[in-house]
């Protein structure tokens, strides 16, 4: 079997596995596990492959592109299927820990490997009504997940989260159509071949647009972002991680692989748009993180802000600013997934994350604190943490793309950012807290809490070599054309 089916194909099969298996939970948690650690060694096998050979296609059913179906993994895709199996394994560990059994009796572990498979898929499709596709299985199993065992606050933000989606997808799938009425082709490769011969401006224009109102939605980008920290809140801790690890990353991916190839540099129009879009969001995400008092509210008010730096190295258009991107967002995925599993910590222990009920953890759990606080100053951008590099590294990419004003606001928001994880950590782990902590806390809750603060440790240590990788997978993606030839010719290119 073709390496580059792996990590659609395992997780698959252990959705299959899990649905067909006894509904005993320890049962139901092992093969769970199991899956998740098969897809890891899958996700290291391709990301391996690429490094010695270059992009790897397969044309599956042996027809060739465009007329198949291509799944394609290069550095990006590599790297960011890697980062899935992590937050796969990290979010399947959790699971021993406990789960609610009415969830579990309902598939709650089949359906966070269906949504790893959509996932993976997504990164993985080299075709744009694939891409859809896998948004679509995606969108259902993360409703569901989200709706699972349902109160009256999941379903709230339930219908909010798939009601902004189906806009999304529906905008989506409108602009393929549109696209293919135009060109007669949804392979991005033969796109990126065609579009640039187009000499129907506004044609471009149009599709560019929705492209970006698209994926804008499902990346959670201004204006567009308010269904994130009205949903992301309410679901179980380990389904809020693996939401705010992998989802929005996708809709960012989306962005990278669509414009970089399709619309290279053209219509301006499109990346001064998306430039602006980048600092709103960090602006908002940040200022909606300051007033929240809420422990996941604040997470999801900087999940948003953050996006925002995830988003400008595309619109700048700069292999320095672009790599800056790329580890930003290898660092965020690690980050966020882990506070939102820090945030189960604060559910076992006080049943609620308002920041007027926690408190006390750093004297009464001194090891929950000191692995909380990774991730907590890393986001924040503290010296010399993995946040501090990707902040760094895009400061550096604005400045020399000569665009000040953006470096301008990732200063300012780190600063909002520095002020909102302070106050976050101050609040949560430092003050006392008005009731004493007397629940019982399992320590195999802690596993994967420790497992995810390692990787941020292992990202800050091997920042070198992590950020040269980077700068390679930028310098790819600048040069269509090595994905272009990988695609249309058969064969992998370095």
């Amino acid at each position: 079997m073709n390496v580059l089916v792996l990590p659609i194909a395992l997780p698959l099969f252990t959705a299959a596995v899990l649905l067909l298996a006894p509904s005993r939970p320890l049962l139901q948690r092992w093969i769970s596990f199991a899956g998740a650690c098969a897809l890891a060694i899958a996700a290291v096998l391709v990301f391996v492959r690429v490094e010695r050979d270059g992009i790897l296609v397969l044309q599956l059913g042996g027809w060739p592109a465009p007329f198949g179906i291509t799944l394609v993994a290069d550095v990006l895709s590599a790297m960011l299927v890697v980062a899935t199996a992590v937050v796969g394994l990290a979010v399947a560990s959790s699971a021993f820990s406990g789960v609610d059994p009415r969830r579990e009796g309902f598939g709650y572990h089949g359906l966070i490997h269906v949504l790893l498979m959509g996932v993976s898929g997504a990164f993985l499709t080299g075709d744009l009504f694939n891409l859809y596709v896998w948004f679509e299985v995606m969108l259902v199993a993360s409703f569901v997940l989200m709706a699972l065992h349902r109160t009256r606050a999941q379903l709230e933000a339930a219908f909010k989260y798939v009601a902004l989606n189906l806009i999304a997808s529906s905008l989506f799938l409108t602009t393929l159509g549109l696209l293919y009425g135009g060109t007669g082709a949804l392979n991005m490769a033969e796109l990126a071949t065609i579009l640039p011969a187009c000499e129907n401006t506004a044609y471009e224009t149009i599709l560019a647009m929705l492209f970006l109102t698209a994926f804008g939605i499902k990346a959670a980008m201004f204006p567009l972002f308010f269904w994130l920290p009205a949903s992301y809140h309410t679901p179980p801790a380990a389904v809020g991680a693996v939401f705010a690890g992998l989802l929005t990353k996708v809709g960012v991916y989306s962005m990278i692989r669509v414009f970089t190839l399709l619309f290279p540099g053209d219509p301006a129009m499109l990346y001064t748009l998306l430039l602006a879009q980048a600092g709103c969001t960090m602006i908002v995400g940040l200022v909606g993180a300051l007033a929240q008092r809420d422990f996941r509210r604040i997470l999801s008010f900087n999940l948003v802000g953050h996006l925002g730096y995830t988003t400008v190295g595309v619109a700048l258009g700069t292999s320095a600013a672009m790599a800056g991107s790329i580890f930003y967002i290898l660092h965020h995925i690690a980050a966020i997934t882990n506070l939102y599993l820090i945030s189960g910590v604060f559910l076992r222990l006080r049943h609620t994350t308002s920041l007027t009920e926690l408190g006390s953890i750093f004297r009464e759990r001194p090891l929950v604190a000191i692995l909380a606080a990774i991730p907590v100053f890393s986001l924040a951008g503290v010296p010399p943490l993995s946040g501090f590099i990707g902040k760094l590294a895009l400061v550096r990419g604005a400045f020399g793309a000569g665009a000040w004003w953006t470096g301008g606001i990732i200063l300012a928001v780190s600063l909002l950012t520095l002020l909102s994880m302070a106050r976050l950590w101050s609040e949560s782990f430092w003050k006392t807290a008005p009731h004493g902590d007397k629940s019982r806390l399992p320590g195999v809750i802690l596993l994967p809490i420790a497992f995810l603060s390692a990787i941020t440790v292992a990202m800050t240590v091997a920042a070198g070599p992590l950020y040269q990788l980077a700068m390679k997978t930028s310098d790819q993606l600048l040069n269509p054309a090595l994905y272009i030839d990988a695609v249309l010719k058969g064969g992998p290119q370095p």
